[in-house]
């Protein structure tokens, strides 16, 4: 269901009303064109209206996110802007994951504000000198978006706060939403400037820039598209209260690959996808993807390492040596424990010191010998929270000092200021502890960096007066709310809640032998440093490609307004039924036989009432009752209720319960399927469906006089996917022996007897037309799901038959935009029903006896 949001947002950002002062455009950078497999005649233009010459191809990745790599400074004698690389940043260092002829444009907001008149002097700078492309945000548009619906509602959001009281979290503020919207959309106008996008691949970082995609996706509809989200992604239950949940979803799912630092993430983003939108999920060769309007999304699950070069380059430098000998000369004799967290209230800085003080007060012999150095980033953000976490971080801190510490020792010691990355290379080497106590927290890369600075470096152990040979050490204790947790398994994992819990830790890892922590410390830096920065990105870009190696073979057109906006892509061979040209065939052939599914073929799957309507009845039996025609209705439901809602049509045949049940009209008897000897197996199999029964609120059972089903339909839908994969596996196991098939479909869990399905009964009824002389010229078949596509195989493969006189034609046509092996579809119930009535005004068979005295009189002159 669509959310209240503006659901046509997309179109309010391009029509103008949500306009702002454009960007100064830079020289564009050259693009190029290759050719590159299938473009369908029938395709949108979208793709063809690029500008792109056909040059020599280099390859390129662009990468998005809200910060440009670089930092900025004004010249106070010149008033000329000085740029320079931060060297510190992901987006940065992840360029080492790439090939050295790959060419990395950055496309992002700089850290610093510019002045109308200058950005387009600053854009060519940056576009020439670092190759990045600046997005100049209008201030208020800016702190809508940054600081307002980034910071004050997707942040809280996206760490399981609500706002479900002013002074916790901001309500929704649908202003702050449009601010988002128009900053993704110019985001997405820069890319425009810069992408060839038959050849580049784009790289979209973080919450920032969700619906980007949703632009990007809507001007190129084969953009090689992947995001990385570096933040968690909360449960359902907390993702589904936000207002906007779909647009965002559905921005998400215009990219080719999406990225978690861990399952949990992924299994969220998974779950909403299943509950809000309705998508299932699945894992092959072990690789997760989501099956989306024909395109696969591919689910990424992969933690950021970090910049190995970097820190070592830090260890080796002349001032971090200083400063280690100042903090061993400062806390001589005394145990440290290190704490490195930016100033918010997830990062559990007021948690972590009331640990500290549980510690100091069950361990008196601690008291005088340990000292906790935390370290406090500046905020990100802005707000009464973050003044309430520094406020209570300060008085605890205080308190502890007051009853633990002395005249020349305190226990807790606050660096409440910035400070360079060296010297915090040096408190890294130098602490025998480091905690990281986070309540929610997407990665947190502090415990990488602890463990590769304890590693050390020739420089290093000259700097600590240690030899190259002493065992190294590097005590963990760690959140398990944290991103980073679950590839760190030698680290002792808390609950940051649980204050007596975290403190035993602290006293564990202090106490703990000399053998245990150098076994831990080796685990841990080797998979740190073999999975850096350059790992992750090499394995991120690498499943991007193999994301969007079909692209090219495949039509696509989009479909859908504002941010529900969406590409559809199916294989060049799959189009849709168009009336005019089934009509077309159906009067030019004369042996006509059709075969129609029930359940989401004529009859809405969505439907209540599931009988069919006097429309329906009226228009089978106008196809029924013109000689030409062998009609049937193929379902899996019992032949009672098929018989009882299809008794008006006398000529229609119906195979009921998958074909163990047919008749060829209505006053003909039921016929048994021969291949079954017995019933038994339903003993086995009644008993194991009830007790799942019993456990899944809103399964089902139904009993049909040929097989058993188990619906969970109405269950919770992660719930009952669980227990259908589980009781899938149970009468597989228990019926091994038996000569029965247990298949999985659309929230079902079927049992049935082996050799008994849709596709045998078309083969028998077309195989029965061949041997009474008349071979169809003219066979349609539609249905919506799985064991309707062994109608369509079946199909195939009799009409291929010498036996027939013949190929006739053949449409074949499924129930939705989807991989089928039909060649052509229908959108829903809904035209299955216009399409036979078309057909059935083509019919218009004359009455019986008008039709015997044709053809006597044809006979007479003959």
């Amino acid at each position: 269901m669509a959310s209240r949001s503006c659901t046509n947002l997309l179109g309010l950002a391009n029509s103008g009303l949500l306009d702002f002062p454009s960007t100064p455009s830079p020289r564009p950078l050259p693009r190029v064109m290759t050719v590159a497999g299938i473009i369908s005649d029938l395709d949108s233009s979208n793709d063809a209206d690029s500008d792109a010459a056909s040059s020599v191809c280099r390859d390129r990745k662009i990468i998005v996110a809200n910060i440009l790599p670089l930092h900025a400074k004004k010249d106070t004698e010149t008033g000329k802007w000085c740029f320079s690389f931060d060297e510190d940043s992901l987006l940065l260092q992840l360029k080492d994951g790439f090939s050295s002829e790959t060419e990395v444009i950055y496309v992002g907001s700089l850290k610093t504000e510019i002045d109308v008149n200058e950005q387009d002097e600053v854009a060519q700078t940056l576009l020439e000198d670092f190759n990045c492309v600046p997005t100049f945000l209008p201030h208020d548009v800016h702190k809508k978006f940054y600081l307002g619906f980034c910071k004050q509602q997707l942040w809280p959001l996206f760490h399981y706060m609500l706002p479900i009281c002013p002074d916790h979290g901001d309500r929704f503020d649908r202003s702050l939403w449009q601010a988002y919207v128009s900053a993704n959309r110019i985001f997405a106008d820069k890319v425009m400037e810069v992408i060839n996008p038959d050849d580049d691949f784009v790289w979209v970082h973080d919450y920032h820039l969700m619906i980007l995609p949703t632009f990007l996706r809507k001007r190129f509809y084969r953009v090689k598209l992947g995001f990385f989200l570096h933040s968690p992604f909360p449960s359902s239950e907390i993702y589904r209260t936000l207002p906007v949940r779909d647009e965002i979803l559905r921005g998400l799912l215009n990219c080719d690959l999406i990225g978690f630092h861990t399952f949990d993430y992924a299994r969220h983003f998974l779950s909403c996808c299943s509950r809000m939108l309705g998508l299932d999920y699945e894992s092959k060769r072990g690789h997760i993807g989501l099956d989306y309007f024909g395109r696969t999304v591919y689910i990424k699950i992969l933690p950021v390492g970090v910049h190995m070069g970097r820190l070592e380059s830090f260890l080796n430098s002349s001032a971090t040596a200083a400063k280690i000998k100042e903090i061993q000369e400062r806390f001589s004799g005394k145990k440290l424990i290190l704490g490195v967290d930016d100033m918010d209230i997830f990062k559990g800085i007021s948690l972590k010191l009331l640990a500290i003080e549980q510690l100091l007060q069950q361990n008196p012999a601690l008291q005088g010998n340990v000292v906790l150095v935390q370290i406090v980033n500046p905020a990100r953000g802005l707000g009464k929270d973050v003044q309430e976490a520094k406020s209570e971080t300060y008085l605890t801190a205080e308190r502890i000092n007051e009853a633990y510490g002395s005249s020349n020792y305190k226990p807790v010691i606050l660096i409440d200021s910035p400070i360079p990355r060296w010297e915090k290379t040096a408190y890294y080497a130098v602490a025998e502890c480091c905690i990281v106590n986070a309540v929610r927290d997407g990665m947190n890369l502090v415990p990488y960096k602890y463990v590769v600075c304890r590693q050390g470096t020739p420089c290093m152990d000259k700097a600590l007066g240690i030899q190259a040979d002493t065992p190294r050490t590097s005590m963990l204790v760690v959140s398990e709310f944290i991103g980073c947790s679950p590839s760190l398994s030698g680290a002792i994992r808390v609950n940051p809640w649980d204050i007596d819990a975290v403190a035993d830790a602290l006293n564990l890892a202090l106490t703990m032998c000399m053998s245990e922590k150098k076994l831990r410390h080796e685990k841990h830096y080797r998979y740190v440093s073999s999975h850096d920065v350059a790992y992750w990105a090499r394995s991120f870009m690498q499943d991007l490609e193999r994301a969007c190696q079909d692209h090219y073979n495949k039509r696509c057109w989009g479909i859908g307004l504002g941010l529900g906006f969406r590409v559809v892509s199916l294989s060049p061979n799959f189009k849709k039924l168009a009336i005019e040209h089934i009509v077309s065939a159906y009067k030019r052939t004369t042996r006509r036989a059709i075969f129609l599914d029930y359940d989401g073929t004529v009859v809405s799957q969505a439907s209540i009432m599931k009988s069919p309507s006097p429309e329906v009845i009226s228009t089978i039996n106008s196809l029924c009752n013109d000689p030409k025609n062998t009609v049937y209705i193929v379902s899996g439901r019992g032949r009672s209720s098929l018989s009882e809602w299809f008794a008006p049509c006398d000529r229609l045949g119906i195979a009921a319960e998958h074909g163990y049940f047919i008749r060829s009209s209505g006053t003909s008897e039921w016929e048994t399927s021969p291949v079954v000897a017995d019933l038994d197996w339903k003993e086995i199999v009644e008993p194991v469906m009830t007790l799942y029964t019993e456990a899944t609120d809103g399964s089902t059972i139904e009993v049909k006089e040929s097989a058993l089903v188990w619906h969970h339909q109405d269950a919770d839908p992660d719930f009952g996917s669980c227990q259908a994969k589980e009781l899938l596996d149970h009468l597989e196991n228990v019926l091994s022996n038996e000569p029965v098939v247990v298949k999985r479909g659309q929230h079902i869990v079927e049992v049935k007897p082996q050799g008994v399905s849709k596709g045998l009964v078309a083969e028998k009824v077309l195989l029965r037309m061949v041997e009474e002389g008349t071979a169809p010229d003219f066979v349609m078949c539609i249905g919506d799901d799985r064991s309707d596509e062994d109608m369509f195989e079946s199909i195939l493969s009799t009409v291929s038959s010498p036996s027939l006189p013949a190929p006739p034609e053949i449409f074949a046509c499924t129930v939705g935009r989807k991989p089928s092996k039909a060649k052509y579809y229908l959108d829903d119930a809904t035209d299955v029903v216009k399409l036979l009535e078309g057909l059935a005004t083509a019919s218009v068979p004359k009455p019986r006896h008008l039709a015997q005295i044709q053809v006597s009189f044809e006979s007479a002159l003959c």
